[in-house]
């Protein structure tokens, strides 16, 4: 069952994603698609989340990891759940040690993905990933 976070995320890459060729930030996701975000101090639909844009193509995603070791098993439960209910986007497992870390006092962190192979279809101006990617099974056999 998809809550209105994901029907956001889905509407949002059906119709705006492709849209977004200038670099672009994309700030203020939902925190049912955020499962490691902090939760926004101003909405708490929302988390301290962002994705990076250029070329119709999301080139990085970085966010404020979520450091309340309670909240953070509530959602690696529902994340759980997620996943036996049909979800192939949800985690798969709780991560114990990471909640034993929190438990203990982790401080404060945040991270950021960059996506190296898009950045790699951006500068050669490729449309697909199989034109770029290393692992030989994606790509034709040329003989």
């Amino acid at each position: 069952r998809w809550g209105s976070g994901k029907i956001i995320e889905e509407l949002f890459e059906a119709t705006a994603e492709h849209l977004l060729i200038a670099p672009t930030f994309v700030t203020g996701h939902p925190v049912e698609i955020s499962p490691l975000a902090r939760v926004d101090r101003n909405d708490p639909f929302l988390t301290e989340r962002f994705e990076l844009f250029i070329g119709g193509r999301e080139i990085a995603n970085g966010y404020s990891e979520l450091n309340d070791p309670v909240e953070q098993r509530l959602r690696f439960e529902d994340e759980q759940m997620a996943k036996e209910l049909g979800d192939d986007e949800a985690a798969t497992a709780i991560d114990e040690d990471y909640l034993r870390a929190l438990e203990y006092g982790l401080p404060p962190t945040g991270g950021l993905g960059i996506g190296m192979d898009r950045v790699v279809m951006l500068i050669a101006g490729v449309h697909s990933i199989k034109e770029i990617i290393l692992f030989p099974t994606l790509r034709p056999e040329v003989f």
